[in-house]
């Protein structure tokens, strides 16, 4: 296995473990990471790590915002999400973010994250073909999500929900900043 398969299936690993035990993980983990790795442009990159760090900081810090809460804060952090995805395939953030503002818990988060994860990257996927990997790497990362939800199926009862969510915003804020230096260091 190449030296980047192995970091993409430790990057879906990651993310899909964090997902697992918080429901928030793979938007905001394996995201920035992914666009690292697969990415666009350095304009997009910078901009996108830049979004990615400035939420995850504003969050990290307690500012919530009430207005964007209930219907209102669902439409705008959906819009924002869609453009990220758009433009880089960072989508997840914005809907992860609205949930940590809305203070919803786990549970209620996960289905929803789920739903609109599964109709944001059908759309996605549909609109710009799946990723060109070949059928071994494929099977590599499908193994690699795997594994991740077991991983953190196994964690999630032991790890109180405060800490989880302090390990995804810590591990967002890392792939924010990579990405947004490997944008400006590119440019």
């Amino acid at each position: 296995m190449s030296p980047s398969v192995t970091v993409l299936c430790g990057i879906v690993l990651a993310g899909s473990s964090v997902q697992r035990l918080t429901g928030m993980g793979f938007a905001l983990v394996a995201a920035p990471a992914l666009v690292l790795l697969l990415g666009p442009g350095p304009v997009l990159l910078t901009t996108m790590g830049a979004l990615v760090t400035g939420a995850v900081l504003t969050v990290m810090a307690g500012v919530r915002a009430p207005a964007l809460r209930g219907r209102r804060g669902a439409v705008a952090a959906g819009t924002v999400s869609g453009l990220m995805n758009s433009a880089a395939g960072v989508g997840g953030p914005a809907v992860s973010l609205y949930a940590v503002n809305a203070g919803w818990t786990v549970r209620e988060f996960v289905p929803n994250a789920q739903f609109y994860g599964l109709i944001v990257n059908v759309l996605s996927i549909a609109a710009k073909g799946p990723p060109a990997l070949t059928a071994p790497v494929w099977l590599f990362t499908g193994t690699a999500m795997g594994a991740g939800v077991l991983v953190g199926a196994m964690l999630a009862g032991r790890v109180p929900e405060r800490r989880a969510r302090r390990l995804v915003m810590l591990l967002a804020l890392a792939g924010g900043l990579a990405t947004a230096g490997k944008g400006v260091t590119a440019s």
